[in-house]
């Protein structure tokens, strides 16, 4: 059953990162699959308005004030009116939340749940219990994940940590993890003059005892991302190996320091520093490297060490967070995230590749068979299938935990009730005074919409056209549906929607 949706979120595109990748190869293959999707995000440098990307994804950017690493200042209510017209504009019926740091994804759920939608959120990633930041962070999650129908996360550590941080129920939160499109890092597999990939069967040729071997780091230079570790590992490094250089490509308050480092060690000859890099460039960065070096000091996910893989790198990383989940033993090296394990782990890799121990050729064939965006956006699907009622609640949960606490608080189909009551008990909940805030929160955000609804009504809000999608025709030259994968639905299903539709614009005239 075709779904609009919205997904929202302060981390997009043109900036780069894995959450902004995720949230577009999502919406596009979710918009392949027949659904409708548009992506709300703030406004970035020379973006602002409405954006159309590929395959008809329309980008909506909210000129909303900017305060730190592309998070919007959050004032809780202001966003609603501007979030309303949108929602009503597309005819919005899933709103689906990214990443704890985001304002707008916060602020969108808590408008969602007053205007009667159904909402999802997706976590991706760690955070502590015990430092400032980390408490008043998990008191906000806290506060959105009590009034929402399934949180989705990337790994299974990313699972327990959110359920740890949200108080919330292990039977709503599922675990769909990322994915990459393994055409788009590819290793030079055809290049004659890279002897580490080639066509031909048999074991890889060893790299000689004086043959050089690049190692490649990718990331954010931010302190969560080890780029301390990374400074203090790479003398250490480059000085036990002399056929060993870096080539390092990102951007953060810590290049500072990292350029530093390099100064004071005398290091420019062996370490290409490449500065910030686009999406579509990291590829090719990678291909030039033998090892891919990931110095995490918390991760969830860690798409770029899969990126990497795809390439046929052999990949050292830290053991923390989700980052034992996401490739097998042999493509990886672990080490603890402490300065000599990296530089011990580094040393191990480089022995491996040395040796031929290490089947690099063979990685972007198995990291194709283990990720796919297609099957993360059927999982996606079978969640939007479970909190719209499509799924019956057994089904979605396989009847486990069907007496549960939490599932007692949801009706015959397992959502989620919309009552103002309902949604206040759940607020409550959260804290002594933390609850009462929470309520008074909620309150306020219903007397806006009450408001909205009486001096700006719907029926002023022009309804935005669907993007054309192409027709499809069969032998006989007949319409079949408008793509592949909505082509055979059938009218008792469309008929079954707009009743759907029906009575959900009569529950929502019902909560005024």
């Amino acid at each position: 059953m075709p779904y609009n949706i919205a997904m929202i979120c302060d981390f997009f595109f043109p900036q780069p990162g894995g959450v902004e990748s995720h949230i577009y190869q999502l919406s596009s293959k979710l918009i392949d699959r027949g659904h409708k999707v548009i992506i709300i995000t703030h406004a970035y440098a020379g973006r602002t308005g409405i954006r159309y990307l590929t395959n008809g994804l329309k980008v909506y950017h909210v000129p909303f004030f900017v305060i730190y690493r592309e998070t919007t200042f959050p004032t809780v209510f202001s966003f609603f009116p501007v979030f309303r017209n949108i929602v009503i504009r597309e005819q919005i019926e899933i709103v689906h939340g990214h990443a704890s740091l985001s304002n707008l994804c916060i602020e969108a759920i808590l408008h969602a749940r007053t205007m009667g939608l159904r909402t999802v959120f997706t976590d991706h990633s760690l955070f502590g219990f015990a430092d400032a930041g980390s408490i008043l962070t998990n008191k906000l999650l806290k506060f959105a994940l009590s009034d929402i129908d399934h949180v989705i996360c990337v790994s299974h550590t990313c699972k327990e940590n959110t359920v740890l941080r949200a108080s919330l129920d292990p039977l709503m939160v599922s675990v769909i993890p990322n994915a990459v499109v393994a055409e788009n890092f590819r290793p030079l597999s055809n290049d004659s003059h890279n002897p580490r990939h080639r066509d031909a069967p048999g074991p890889p040729p060893r790299i000689g005892p004086h043959d050089t071997i690049t190692i490649v780091v990718i990331s954010r230079l931010f302190y969560n991302k080890g780029t301390d570790l990374l400074i203090a590992a790479l003398p250490r490094i480059l000085a036990l190996h002399p056929n060993v250089r870096f080539i390092i490509a990102g951007s953060g308050p810590k290049a500072i320091d990292l350029e530093q480092m390099i100064e004071r060690n005398v290091l420019q000859e062996r370490v290409d520093l490449l500065g910030p890099v686009r999406h579509d460039e990291v590829r090719d960065v990678m291909v030039r490297g033998h090892i891919y070096l990931h110095p995490s000091l918390t991760e969830a996910f860690g798409t770029v060490i899969v990126e990497a893989a795809s390439c046929g790198l052999y990949v050292v990383c830290t053991r923390v967070g989700g980052i034992p989940e996401v490739l097998p033993r042999h493509m990886t090296e672990f080490a603890a995230p402490e300065e000599d394990d990296i530089v011990a782990a580094t040393g191990r890799a480089i022995a491996a590749l040395r040796v031929g121990k290490v089947r690099t050729e063979l990685f972007h064939n198995q990291v194709k068979q283990m990720y796919s965006w297609t099957d993360v956006a059927q999982r996606t699907e079978r969640v939007y299938d479970g909190i719209s009622g499509a799924t019956s609640h057994d089904q979605f949960y396989q009847g486990a935990g069907a007496g549960g606490a939490w599932s007692a608080t949801r009706g015959r189909a397992g959502v989620q009730s919309f009552a103002l009551i309902e949604r206040l008990k759940r607020y409550y909940g959260c804290g002594i005074w933390a609850g009462k805030l929470f309520c008074l929160c909620a309150i306020v955000d219903y007397l806006i919409y009450v408001v909205l609804e009486i001096f700006a009504p719907r029926s002023r809000i022009d309804l935005a056209r669907n993007w054309p999608k192409k027709e499809f025709k069969d032998e006989k030259g007949r319409d079949v549906g408008s793509s592949k994968d909505d082509s055979g639905i059938s009218r008792k299903r469309s008929a079954r929607r707009r009743e759907k539709r029906d009575e959900r614009e009569e529950s929502q005239e019902s909560l005024i």
